[in-house]
């Protein structure tokens, strides 16, 4: 996000408070250490998605046949660990059952695959049915890996849902790792003439609004078992931390602190939230339960602190962003505010997420920063045990608020450019970039854990 954006709306998970209340006014490409730490980089597998058999002439049946193979295909192309043939070069029949696959014809070039996934689709009576199925092209016995049969009212959502089931467990069973086809990411629009938070499937669709608050809501952070929404939201006390209910589709009461409450952020378990709070004056890290009961402070420095991360791998660690020495720096400290290290060396660095898996850090990062200085806002990567960073984004806009998928495979994030701000999805490695939504200015975005 542009300097000139946070200076006219503070936004929690950036350094909004460093403009307003302290500061006036050589890049490496992918290294070995992200594709290991990442899980990204590997020789990918070669997989085959066959157009899914009609199992009927039912006259919905054809068009969720349609949205099913095409959600399919691009969930199994955006996984990031599978060479996903061409429909091109795939077999012309359509398989759908075990007893109708040719699997020497799909091993054979030019599909070349060493996996292929098939199966039929029926819609009867308004219900909609999916068998699907797994096998591995060179087995010579038991070649099917899965067999698997879904059902629900035939609608393009329950399609979409179906397919993304399928695709993660296609991924399970290649990699050992869940996929994330089924997550959700939340982010801040103002399509509808306010800044409210909205929500959409991983991939860019079913994209809808979720508050309907009439102010600036910024920062949405999803809980762990993926029930609630916190945010940011400017009222009649100012900045205070907010509630949304994903179950019960509405706000629901929460302490209205008041005094720069801003940038909310879960504990992997859902036990504690950390926000930062200008209680006393001074914005500070602050750690409550999840309800908001029994605040308390864990950082007492010279400078704004705001925007905390959890290290979501042993809730032991809280990365945040700091001015104690003048321009924004990103740091990590125990929970109860010891053992301070500071990552980032110098420019203006904001918006920390770590890693799923605990040993990286994404964030944005303006390396020359000042007047005249050469070079834009990215998002880099680090690993933080030995502090090498990669810059992941290269000139195309200012890019911010990066947020780790849950497979450690993804990162989503904001990108501003010729004047509006949209949201992308890239491998952790910085590779292929997705725009994911268009239309207005789309923000901050938050992956959902599951």
């Amino acid at each position: 996000m542009s300097r000139n954006l946070i200076k006219k709306h503070c936004m929690p998970r950036t350094f909004c408070l460093f403009a307003l209340l302290t500061f006036a006014g050589s890049a490496l490409r992918a290294q070995d250490w992200v594709h290991i730490e990442s899980n990204v980089g590997a020789a990918k597998i070669r997989i085959a998605a066959a157009e899914f058999k009609p199992g009927n002439t039912d006259a919905k049946t054809m068009p969720m046949k349609y949205v099913f193979d095409q959600t399919l295909y691009n969930d199994l192309r955006y996984a990031g660990v599978f060479d996903v043939v061409s429909k091109s070069m795939i077999p012309t029949a359509e398989p759908g059952t075990p007893q109708e696959i040719n699997l020497a014809a799909w091993a054979a070039a030019p599909s070349s695959a060493a996996y292929v996934a098939f199966g039929s689709i029926t819609v009867n009576g308004g219900q909609e049915s999916v068998q699907g199925f797994l096998y591995d092209t060179h087995a010579q016995q038991n070649a099917q890996l899965l067999g698997k049969q879904f059902s629900d009212v035939a609608s393009v959502e329950a399609t979409r849902m179906i397919a993304h089931r399928f695709a993660d467990e296609i991924v399970q069973q290649l990699t050992g790792i869940a996929g994330i086809a089924e997550t959700k990411i939340y982010y801040v629009s103002d399509r509808s003439g306010h800044r409210e938070i909205w929500s959409m499937d991983y991939d860019g669709f079913n994209q809808h609004q979720l508050t309907y608050l009439h102010t600036i809501s910024l920062g949405p952070a999803v809980s762990p078992d993926n029930s609630r929404v916190a945010f940011s939201s400017l009222g009649r006390d100012g900045w205070s931390v907010r509630m949304y209910s994903l179950v019960l589709k509405r706000m629901v009461s929460f302490p209205m602190w008041g005094n720069m409450a801003q940038s909310p952020a879960w504990s992997s378990d859902g036990n504690q939230l950390a926000f930062s709070w200008a209680r006393t004056g001074n914005p500070d890290i602050y750690v409550s339960g999840a309800s908001g009961a029994n605040p308390h402070r864990i950082t007492a420095f010279l400078g704004p602190n705001v925007s905390p991360v959890w290290n979501p791998k042993t809730n032991a660690q809280i990365a945040w962003v700091s001015g104690r020495t003048k321009l924004p720096q990103i740091y990590i400290m125990d929970t109860d505010g010891s053992n301070v290290m500071r990552l980032t060396d110098g420019g203006y660095a904001t918006s920390p997420s770590w890693s799923p898996n605990g040993e990286l850090m994404t964030f944005a990062w303006q390396r020359n920063y000042g007047p005249g200085a050469p070079g834009a806002e990215d998002i880099y990567i680090m690993d933080i045990a030995s502090k090498k960073w990669t810059q992941l984004t290269h000139d195309a806009g200012a890019n911010d608020f990066p947020s780790w998928s849950p497979d450690n495979r993804h990162i989503v994030f904001q990108r501003q450019q010729n004047g509006h701000t949209e949201i992308w999805m890239m491998l952790a490695d910085g590779t292929d970039q997705q725009q994911l939504t268009q239309g207005g200015n789309n923000l901050m975005p938050d992956w959902s854990w599951k």
